[in-house]
């Protein structure tokens, strides 16, 4: 008998020729997407590693010698967080000439290199084996090396010749390191056409005019320039009219052009300048006058970005501001700070003029604008339709009206909106005047101001009745009477919304159905237990939430006991899985409280009460800060609540830590990424015996990855 033969049905992904496949993988950016794709088949498996274009390597620094050799084909490589974060990459290794010759055997062809680049010694051995590098970023929190002016960049402008983008935004060195590098290969100075120098986080108080010009003459082909500078007329080398018109002048194919006052990148900069009136005008006024404002405009026609942030009063520029949409067609994204008379009204005896010409705009930022009012709001909205991003930051004679207009005109376009310190747009006025876009917005930032939470809460008939919560002398919030108010809250919602549903009024429905990331501001000792009440409380897709805390920890009482400040509040929020927590801005006492007050530990217990309810994948976390003693750590507290959240896979600590309490985060079953950054200047020079050092940090990475990881 003839035995029979069974024809092997192939599969789909041995029938797609490799050009399709490739095409296919290359469009693929999520990394474990990637990762699950290439263990499909071999075939499948090399295609993945051939179009894989970019990678950031992870892992320990002790483990350089063990580097996959997979990766030919990656041209973008970051190797700024390897662990333990910011040690010196080669200086450890005894012989780092070869290992620099190992990870350019395994990286061949990467032409874009972000590194953390602590000393000059490690470009000193990475930068001739990668002598076809276009793009590098460098990182370093850490105080600048001991080395002559310039040292950090000789290396790389020796062996690197086809250098056209460099980006120092958070690389700490001396404002005059880079000219005189710039001097002595003026070669690398003039291929440039990206150079990014704003550097924020109290690095530096900027760029001085006589560095900005000298940059920008040896860089004649700048289409990108980003810096920090100084606009105060009260300090030396501030910036001027004389100063634009020759960065104008020495860079005439700017396309992206970033100029922002030291002030303005602040940790507080989301807030008023305490230093302005009432009127919401500084103290000061620049040097920069309207009439240099149009001719600097003029010198520039290939704007395409524009980012004008001062600290001090630019009055009466809209005259410029039409030059600039006359002289510059392709101009799509504006930022101004501090500028005042950006758009006459519409009701005033002539028509409107200034910002709201731009019928090309699609992001424009405002923020400290003194006379920004309604009427002018409303005329941007009708001359800017194409608007698909908006901010407003610091504009007090706005209202809910002029910002419900403004949202209204423009609900087709505007999916981004960020509203902070502003006096007239607390939180439920914020959400009422963004009411219009509410089914279409993806992006929102908005302050946390309760004043009229309760007063938007009787007028919608939330409150079945007339109830108050007392408040302890610390300042917070009896709890019991607010879940007891919350509860009855919820179930008289459920039947209004049940209601309406019946009567066939869907517009009565409160949900933002395709928001996917909210970021918030609070001040220290307010609850973040309001935001359902005030609007947010019906988010489907809401992927990433963003809060940070500031304010002074020292001037409240302490917390009471079992206080929470209310993370059980985004539990509403289904697909939620990233979470940035930011209280680094939060100061309060580190080791010692005085008699009545809490030191942070008792603040961060407060703070991550409720952290286990939530399902989420990734958080960033930043530790308060104690001032006086340059120390951010987590505390005990904090390591055993960040433990109990079960369904972390990535945790990464802006801080020091004690090794005890890493070993908590050991129980996270999932957890398969974590790592301490001390990414705040200065980062800590020296290990002491309490936190996390070298040897400590290759024991908790070794018993992390002997873990079985579900996934």
């Amino acid at each position: 008998m003839a035995a029979t033969t069974v024809s092997k049905v192939p599969n789909f992904h041995d029938i797609l020729p490799d050009a399709i496949l490739s095409n296919i993988f290359s469009l693929v950016t999520d990394t474990r997407t990637r990762n699950a794709m290439s263990l499909v088949s071999l075939k499948w498996c090399k295609l993945e590693r051939s179009t894989r274009k970019s990678l950031a390597l992870r892992g320990n620094i002790r483990d350089l010698n063990q580097v996959p050799v997979c990766f030919q084909a990656i041209n973008n490589l970051d190797l700024s967080c390897l662990s333990p974060w910011g040690h010196p990459l080669l200086e450890s290794s005894s012989n780092p000439s070869l290992l620099a010759k190992l990870l350019s055997h395994a990286f061949p062809s990467v032409v874009s290199l972000t590194i953390y680049a602590r000393s000059p010694l490690t470009l000193h051995f990475l930068a001739p084996e990668w002598p076809k590098l276009s793009h590098v970023k460098l990182v370093r929190w850490h105080q600048r090396f001991n080395a002559p002016i310039g040292y950090d960049f000789f290396a790389l402008f020796e062996h690197c010749p086809s250098l056209s983008s460099i980006d120092l935004s958070h690389f700490y060195c001396w404002t005059e390191d880079l000219p005189t590098a710039f001097e002595l290969y003026p070669s690398i100075a003039a291929s440039l056409s990206h150079l990014n120098l704003l550097v924020g986080h109290s690095f530096t108080e900027g760029y001085k005019s006589h560095e900005l010009l000298s940059i920008t003459s040896a860089c004649p082909n700048l289409s990108q320039l980003l810096s920090t500078c100084v606009f105060d007329h009260r300090f030396l080398g501030f910036v001027g009219d004389e100063t634009l018109l020759s960065i104008a002048s020495n860079c005439p194919r700017l396309s992206l052009l970033h100029l922002a006052d030291s002030t303005a990148l602040s940790s507080n900069s989301s807030r008023a300048d305490p230093n302005n009136n009432d009127e919401g005008y500084a103290s000061e006024d620049a040097r920069i006058s309207p009439t240099a404002l149009g001719d600097f405009f003029e010198s520039l026609p290939l704007l395409e970005e524009l980012v004008l942030d001062v600290g001090n009063n630019v009055r009466d520029t809209w005259p410029a501001l039409e030059l600039l949409n006359s002289k510059c067609p392709r101009l799509k994204s504006l930022k101004l700070g501090q500028v005042h008379g950006i758009c006459r009204e519409i009701d005033s005896s002539m028509p409107a003029a200034g910002v709201a010409l731009w019928k090309g705009l699609e992001s424009l930022s405002i923020k400290n604008s003194a006379n920004l009012t309604d009427s002018a709001l409303i005329a941007i909205s009708l001359g800017c339709s194409n608007l698909t991003k908006f901010e407003v930051q610091g504009c007090n004679k706005i209202t809910k009206m002029g910002m419900q207009i403004f949202a209204r005109v423009l609900e087709k376009t505007l999916v981004d909106v960020r509203i902070s310190s502003c006096k007239y747009l607390n939180t439920v006025c914020s959400l009422q005047a963004l009411e219009p876009i509410r089914d279409r917005i993806q992006r929102l930032h908005v302050d946390c101001v309760w004043e009229s939470v309760e007063q938007y809460s009787q007028d919608h008939e939330i409150r079945g009745e007339s109830s108050s919560s007392s408040h302890e002398a610390c300042g917070f919030k009896d709890f019991q009477t607010e879940k007891r108010i919350m509860m009855s809250e919820e179930e008289a919602s459920l039947k209004k919304k049940a209601k309406c549903c019946d009567g066939g009024f869907s517009s009565c429905s409160d949900t933002w159905t395709k928001l996917k990331y909210l970021s918030l501001w609070i001040a220290v000792g307010e609850l973040l237990n309001p935001i359902r009440l005030a609007g947010l409380e019906n988010c489907p897709i809401l992927e990433e939430i963003q809060i940070k805390v500031v304010g002074d920890c020292r001037n409240q009482q302490k917390p009471v006991f079992m206080a929470e400040f209310g993370l059980n509040s985004l539990v509403n929020y289904p697909q939620l899985s990233r979470m940035h927590f930011d209280c680094g801005d939060a100061i309060g006492f580190a080791l010692t409280a005085p008699r009545g007050y809490a030191d942070l530990s008792l603040w961060e217990r407060f703070y991550l009460n409720g952290i286990e309810n939530l399902n989420l994948k990734e958080l960033n976390y930043w530790p308060p800060q104690d001032m006086d003693v340059h120390q951010r750590s987590l505390s005990l507290p904090a390591a055993g609540l960040l433990s109990q959240c079960r369904s972390l896979r990535k945790l990464f600590i802006h801080g020091t830590a004690n090794e005890h309490f890493m070993s908590f985060f050991l129980k996270i079953p999932t957890l398969r990424d974590v790592q301490l950054r001390e990414d705040y200047y200065p980062a800590p020079e020296n290990d002491t015996t309490s936190e996390m050092r070298v040897d400590s940090c290759y024991r908790f990475q070794d018993a992390l990855n002997r873990r079985h990881i579900p996934d």
